[in-house]
């Protein structure tokens, strides 16, 4: 019982953090929607060390763990709009691929370059170590 109030009380923070974001973006009138505007700041405010994770971990956890359960309403309102994707299919498709490939290139681009910096300082260490 003590776990779900706890739980519940986290998701609500989490939630406030979203409506926060959401009026943000209204007030500042800024070109961004307001769920990323809210995730960076919870990214910011946990960076910071002003939140701490231990106070929201049981919510996001529970959250994550029923992530598909919260796509289904997007599932069924996507069925509402298949003469859009026979019209647009092809188009769609081309820009999935792209994102899809950027994505992966991106990431791999980013790994590389992490990991060619810890060799760097990996050698440098070796190098110290043997003078």
């Amino acid at each position: 019982m003590k776990k779900s109030v706890i739980g519940a009380l986290q998701i609500g923070l989490l939630w406030v953090i979203y409506e926060i974001g959401l009026e943000a973006v209204k007030i500042l009138h800024l070109p961004v929607p307001g769920n990323v505007f809210g995730m960076l700041v919870l990214f910011l405010l946990l960076f910071t060390g002003i939140l701490k994770l231990q106070w929201i971990d049981t919510g996001a956890t529970w959250i994550l763990k029923h992530l598909s359960f919260f796509f289904i309403p997007i599932s069924v309102g996507l069925m509402s709009l298949g003469s859009f994707f026979l019209h647009n299919g092809v188009v769609l498709t081309v820009i999935l691929a792209v994102s899809a490939v950027a994505g992966i290139v991106g990431t791999g681009m980013s790994a590389q370059l992490l990991a060619r910096g810890r060799e760097a300082s990996h050698e440098q260490q070796l190098r110290r170590d043997t003078l």
